[in-house]
């Protein structure tokens, strides 16, 4: 049994060492991008009213995405809003374009990832208190739950570039060299 554990270390060692540093920043990096960087540049675009004003002047389908239970009691009419919900609207709208588009180029990429954490925390509460998703839970025979399963795979790979970093193909290493 020693020696094939042995064994087992000295490949695993192998390819460890041959994988290096890059690997795994780099295949978070490329998870991100593949999987969720168009779900967010998406829902963001849904958000956005018409013009380039509708950076500042969201759809009344945003405020609905966002504040579902407030726009419900509000008739649907977001200009009952007050300006915090407005900001906060208009924020948290960029962030679902500012922060998956700094994952992709590799820049600030730990702040991006760490703030993707807040996001998609924020997003999971109102998904579940304002639109009435199901949690679902971990543990069991399905892989389909998609608040549990879903969103905690997501954080393991913003988690991953938290941690690790974007890796050597970014704009992070391209900066820290200069």
């Amino acid at each position: 049994m020693r020696r094939l554990l042995g064994l087992h270390d000295r490949i695993f060692s192998a390819i460890s060492g041959l994988l290096g540093e890059w690997f795994l920043p780099t295949l978070a990096r490329f998870a991100f991008v593949a999987v969720l960087l168009q779900y967010f540049w998406k829902s963001a675009q849904t958000k956005l009213g018409n013009g380039i004003t509708g950076l500042f002047n969201l759809d009344p389908n945003g405020y609905v995405q966002i504040f579902p239970k407030k726009l419900e009691a509000l008739g649907y009419d977001p200009s009952g809003l007050g300006i915090i919900y407005k900001l906060i609207a208009i924020f948290g709208t960029w962030a679902e374009f500012i922060l998956p588009a700094l994952i992709l180029i590799g820049l600030f990429t730990r702040l991006a990832a760490l703030g993707m954490i807040g996001f998609v925390t924020v997003q999971t509460i109102v998904d579940v208190t304002g639109h009435g998703a199901k949690i679902g839970q971990w543990f069991n025979n399905s892989s389909g739950e998609l608040i549990a399963d879903q969103r905690l795979l997501w954080f393991v790979v913003l988690i991953t570039l938290v941690v690790k970093g974007a890796g050597p193909i970014s704009l992070d290493r391209l900066l820290k060299r200069a």
